[in-house]
């Protein structure tokens, strides 16, 4: 068990994690406000 977890936790796992968590991260928060700043000129 400990083999497969030091196989998984890798560097590159952790930035592929990393990355994919920011770009979510920006989704939601993009998402979240984008009703706000679209609908302020109207």
């Amino acid at each position: 068990m400990r083999s497969l977890w030091q196989q998984i936790v890798t560097r590159e796992n952790m930035f592929a994690l990393g990355l994919a968590l920011l770009i979510v991260g920006l989704v939601i928060v993009t998402t979240d406000s984008a009703p706000q700043w679209i609908y302020q000129g109207f």
